[in-house]
């Protein structure tokens, strides 16, 4: 597992944004930012639920998203948001919001 960014909930638009259709959301790039923040910004009728939406999350990088998944509690996935990454959004035993990517 390898630390990859932060993502934070914003109510603006940012500078790099697209547009992710299935979950209604406008994310910028964590890869542009010096401290590597990923914005995340919802449509009004994103089906994404709560803590995803309202709470921090912290993204990993892994190898096997099935095994990294172990223990923690699904909340949003797997998408595949290009031809080679699969994302899960997952909570741990003590509250905290992950994200964890597999590439392909």
């Amino acid at each position: 597992m390898k630390f990859d960014h932060v993502g934070y909930r914003s109510y603006k638009k940012r500078v790099g944004e697209f547009y992710y259709a299935p979950n209604k959301v406008w994310i910028t790039d964590a890869e542009q930012h010096p401290f590597k923040i990923e914005w995340l910004r919802y449509e009004d009728d994103s089906p994404v639920l709560e803590p995803v939406k309202s709470q921090p999350h912290v993204g990993f990088m892994v190898d096997n998203l099935e095994k990294a998944m172990k223990g923690l509690d699904l909340l949003l996935g797997p998408m595949t948001i290009d031809e080679h990454k699969r994302v899960v959004f997952c909570q741990t035993k003590d509250g905290a919001v992950v994200e964890l990517m597999e590439v392909t």
